[in-house]
């Protein structure tokens, strides 16, 4: 009995570890925009992505050739699932997030806010693809949760006042993204079931490399690279900080974590990305914290440490 009872409290502490890892993950995408805008002077959406790419799969290979023995038994839905996977969460996806920031419509809150839709997208599919239940008064934690993301991008602002922003083309891509990568939160956590996050991590980057070179090809967009010695190195710092940072760290956390989270539980620890988003615009743009935003910071907070002991319970 005593061996049991240890099994059954180490369990729920992974269960619980895990949902924080998927936190600190999404959390870690929050510093995106702080590289991805810099690059955006000197290349277009899809050469960011492209290099971005190149550069995570030179980490990821050779943890794919140690789990090679892991492809032999893929069936076509898991193929499937790793396209999804690879070639809309990744490549599209990240293209289309590229492009809202760039877009010119003047309001990244609401590019981040229409991020925050990825919960609705992913429930759905979690319901239909993965048959999971809906946790305990999961509808007002959603609810509570997507007001503090509210409250963190637009304050006491009435929501009508923004419809204009809605139906700008930043904003239309944000919403693609979203629904892309929202999808690829249930695919992952299904292909959790039959490898290992590591595994899925790295496919999810070879697999999108092929995607992500016709579209750079078929754009025919020049390389706008600088030639001064000093622009160069900051260009390469920023694109080796962006792939490794919220690229390759972001999603082997975020994987690691999936591994013993429900994606309808993962969705909500994803609002941790809003957050820190809005953190780094006050650090690095100098843009202060209003009391809204950090009520909309609490209500985020609230929603994950509940889930969390809604877990390890």
């Amino acid at each position: 009995m005593e061996n049991v009872n240890t099994s059954l409290n180490y369990n729920r502490s992974r269960v619980g570890t895990g949902f924080w890892f998927v936190v600190l993950g999404a959390a870690l995408w929050g510093a995106d925009p702080l590289f991805r805008i810099l690059l955006l002077k000197y290349l277009t959406s899809s050469q960011i992505v492209l290099l971005e790419h190149v550069l995570l799969f030179l980490f990821a290979a050779p943890v794919l050739w140690s789990h090679r023995n892991e492809l032999k038994g893929i069936r076509l839905k898991q193929a499937a699932a790793l396209l999804f996977i690879s070639w809309g969460g990744s490549a599209i996806a990240s293209i289309l997030f590229t492009q809202a920031l760039s877009s010119g419509s003047g309001n990244l809150n609401a590019v981040l806010l229409l991020q925050k839709l990825q919960p609705i997208f992913a429930i759905v599919m979690a319901r239909f693809m993965l048959k999971e239940a809906l946790p305990k008064y999961f509808t007002g934690l959603l609810l509570m949760a997507v007001a503090g993301t509210y409250l963190l991008t637009f304050g006491w602002s009435i929501p009508f006042g923004h419809v204009s922003e809605f139906i700008q083309i930043g904003s239309l891509l944000s919403l693609g993204a979203a629904a892309l990568w929202g999808g690829s939160t249930v695919m992952g956590r299904y292909m959790l079931g039959s490898m290992k996050y590591e595994t899925v991590t790295s496919l999810r980057f070879l697999l999108a490399l092929p995607l992500l070179f016709m579209i750079t090809a078929n754009q025919g967009a020049a390389w706008n690279l600088p030639s001064g010695a000093g622009e160069l190195t900051a260009i390469t710092v920023n694109m080796f900080m962006q792939a490794l940072v919220p690229g390759l760290l972001s999603l082997l956390l975020y994987y690691k974590g999936l591994s013993t989270t429900k994606a309808s539980f993962a969705t909500l620890a994803e609002l941790s990305f809003p957050m820190v988003a809005v953190l780094v615009n006050w650090i690095a743009f100098h843009q202060v914290i209003t009391v809204p935003q950090f009520i909309g910071f609490v209500f985020i907070w609230l929603a994950l440490f509940t889930i969390s002991r809604q877990q390890q319970n």
